[in-house]
């Protein structure tokens, strides 16, 4: 598996590549595959499966979807570079991965397998080459530093990442759900006033929150009632690129942890949706498989789920945003202002 040289392509260097995977996964990953996908020397999509559970195939599809002429994949394993009785596995793994995306006429340039994904972690080939090296200090990765400039959060392990939608008190939303049971459901044929009233509902709750103040559950039931009505659900997307996206997000990160299921989907797919407009990857993809788990037919999530599998760009994801302010305008709803995105955002 010898790769192509590069000189001033991190793809060349496996310690850089290596350091800069925490901040563009967005935790530090254990126990994992990591397909970097690359095209034109330039790094794309970059995908991730738990090692007991690599799902090659899936990986190797997933990353000619991407449009990847060539991947590089990263095994971590706290028992790899120095297990020698783990070296054949290793390398069993790399050659699956191999035969898979040749499948797809996509090249393996090179495999490495590293114990740590921290400053001083040591990685070496895979196919036994002979290469090794040291991991570089993932704090200081530019990709890093650019992660933080763009107000992202870098986790220290995945689960944690998972926790920021994780539902936070069961029973709690257990009490919801009668509520809305009780509640009902909206009526379909209900008058556009009432969308736009719902949509401006979400608009306070967003402020109330962001000032500090608990949604109160009446408030809670309403907005997961409201958020069942398409014209509502699809308004509030927009607000993923408007000046005031911080605080719809947080609102939505909110009724993730807080709604039971399904109510909570929409949310999740708000969320979402929210993240990847401004170029968060890993809490999109967290909200998007929480949102899936929930319901695997839900439309919305699969495509965006599609989208960031194939390294579809934050910008283009955006554009999907203007359906958004077209329903304000005919719902007459005032909607925030559209934001100016930087080119770090795209």
């Amino acid at each position: 598996m010898a790769s192509t040289s590069h000189p001033e392509s991190p793809l060349d260097r496996p310690g850089d590549l290596i350091a800069a995977l925490p901040a563009v996964l967005g935790f530090v990953p254990e126990k994992s595959i990591v397909v970097v996908t690359a095209a034109d020397d330039e790094m794309g999509a970059i995908l991730r499966a738990d090692l007991a559970d690599p799902r090659v195939p899936h990986l190797a599809e997933m990353a000619a979807t991407a449009g990847a002429e060539a991947v590089i994949a990263v095994i971590v394993d706290d028992e790899g570079a120095g297990c020698p009785m783990c070296a054949d596995e290793h390398r069993e793994l790399a050659h699956e991965l191999t035969v898979e995306l040749a499948r797809w006429g996509v090249e393996l340039l090179a495999a490495h397998v590293v114990d740590v994904v921290a400053a001083g972690g040591t990685w070496v080939c895979a196919d036994g080459c002979g290469a090794s090296g040291r991991v570089e200090d993932p704090s200081a990765s530019p990709v890093a530093a650019a992660a933080v400039l763009d107000g992202r959060r870098l986790y220290a392990r995945r689960d944690e990442l998972v926790e920021v939608v994780a539902v936070a008190d069961p029973q709690r939303s257990a009490e919801l759900a009668a509520m809305i049971e009780q509640a009902g459901p909206l009526d379909g044929d209900r008058a556009g006033a009432l969308a736009r009233s719902d949509i401006e509902h979400a608009l306070a709750c967003a402020e109330q929150l962001a000032a500090g103040t608990a949604l109160r559950d009446e408030q809670t039931v309403r907005l997961a009632r409201s958020l069942t009505d398409p014209r509502v659900r699809d308004t509030l997307y927009a607000l993923a690129v408007g000046d005031r996206a911080g605080v719809a997000e947080s609102l939505w990160a909110d009724l993730s942890r807080r709604l039971p299921s399904p109510w909570r989907v929409e949310a999740l797919v708000l969320l979402a949706f929210s993240a990847y407009a401004r170029g968060d990857g890993p809490l999109a993809g967290i909200s998007l498989d929480a949102a899936l788990t929930c319901a695997p037919l839900h439309r919305m999530a699969g495509m965006l789920d599609q989208a960031l599998q194939s390294g579809m760009r934050p910008e283009q994801i955006r554009e999907l945003a203007r359906t958004g302010y077209r329903l304000a305008s005919q719902l007459g709803v005032r909607l925030p202002p559209r934001q100016a995105f930087g080119r770090r955002a795209g």
